[in-house]
């Protein structure tokens, strides 16, 4: 090996998501968040075509969502737990939405563009978590196409690829949570 970054191998293995209930004020700022999105957009996109994009939901917004998301899950035949839990969906201090907008292309299938919008998650994650906020990747009824049409502006070819919650680490450790057993899910050819 030529080059061994070994803090980037340390943080990659310790990393864990920090689920939005225990996310507090204050979220990034705008400059800080625009920092993370330009690093979350550094992910493979075969024939950059950069099929993906991102939707800030902050926090005034996420207010006036979440008793929409409520009405739309309950409309949706929710019971009134799935209901509660929709209204308390938008909880986290700033919400990232990263859509998948696939872009017609001969030589590029879309499921390869949908996997680059799953990058931009992860990567936009793994951002926030090294720069020391608290985040996580989610979906849920948010990212059900009709409320994501409705309420976040998406085009109908559009999809919700994940919703990026971000805030501040709470003051409880995150527990960790059982790892794949990654050599019997292993084989060598």
């Amino acid at each position: 090996m030529q080059h061994v970054d070994a803090p980037t191998l340390s943080f990659l293995a310790r990393r864990r998501s920090h689920p939005p209930r225990t996310l507090c004020e204050p979220a990034p700022s705008r400059q800080q968040l625009a920092d993370l999105l330009a690093l979350a957009a550094r992910v493979p996109d075969h024939g950059k075509l950069e099929p993906w994009r991102f939707v800030v939901i902050e926090r005034a917004a996420l207010d006036r969502l979440a008793p929409a998301l409520a009405a739309h899950v309950a409309a949706a035949g929710g019971d009134e737990a799935a209901v509660e839990k929709a209204r308390s969906a938008f909880g986290s201090p700033l919400v990232v939405a990263v859509v998948s907008s696939p872009v017609a292309h001969p030589n590029v299938p879309e499921w390869e563009q949908l996997l680059s919008a799953g990058a931009v998650c992860l990567s936009l994650v793994n951002a926030a978590l090294a720069a020391g906020h608290g985040a996580a990747w989610l979906t849920g009824p948010a990212a059900d196409p009709a409320f994501a049409r409705a309420h976040l502006g998406l085009a109908p070819h559009e999809r919700v690829a994940g919703l990026i919650h971000i805030g501040s680490r709470g003051p409880a450790p995150v527990p960790e949570r059982p790892r794949p057993d990654v050599p019997a899910r292993t084989t060598f050819l």
